[in-house]
């Protein structure tokens, strides 16, 4: 029997080396195993706040919905048009401050959904329309992890 040098052999180490290489992609690149589901979650507290002139006498006008906090004693404050044909308007409150129309302090800050007491007002043509009070809850989140069941 005659021995190959093992220069010769069909497998060098460069070759060995490629083929590790290879079957160490292929690992990388097998999915993970499935993990639990995971639940993202978010619960927010909000109040509609409206003014409406019931009859339409008015025509057109701009309504100015303050909102103070008793907690922070910050001010609150949001403009709206009424166009004609439109009698009145409903507004959230907190808003989201990426919308066009949020309820802003002085300073610019948007408000936030704290917790706590407020009292509302809406103006018109400078004047005390309507207004009242409110309280926006405390809120939080449970989430559950849902497992994939096993044959």
């Amino acid at each position: 029997m005659q021995s190959i040098p093992y220069s010769q052999s069909i497998f060098s180490a460069a070759c060995w080396g490629r083929v590790l290489g290879a079957l160490a992609l292929l690992w990388l690149a097998v999915p993970a195993p499935a993990r639990a589901q995971t639940w993202m979650v978010s619960t927010t507290a909000h109040v509609t706040l409206g003014v409406l002139d019931k009859y339409g006498q008015l025509g057109p006008y701009t309504a100015t919905f303050v909102v103070h906090s008793e907690r922070t004693g910050k001010d609150y404050q949001l403009v709206r048009n009424i166009e004609k044909g439109q009698n009145g308007v409903d507004v959230m409150f907190p808003s989201e401050a990426s919308s066009p129309d949020y309820f802003k302090a002085s300073t610019g800050e948007a408000a936030a959904a704290t917790p706590g007491r407020y009292t509302w007002e809406c103006l018109v043509k400078g004047k005390r329309a309507v207004g009242g009070h409110f309280a926006l809850p405390e809120v939080g989140n449970d989430v559950t992890v849902v497992q994939k069941e096993r044959p």
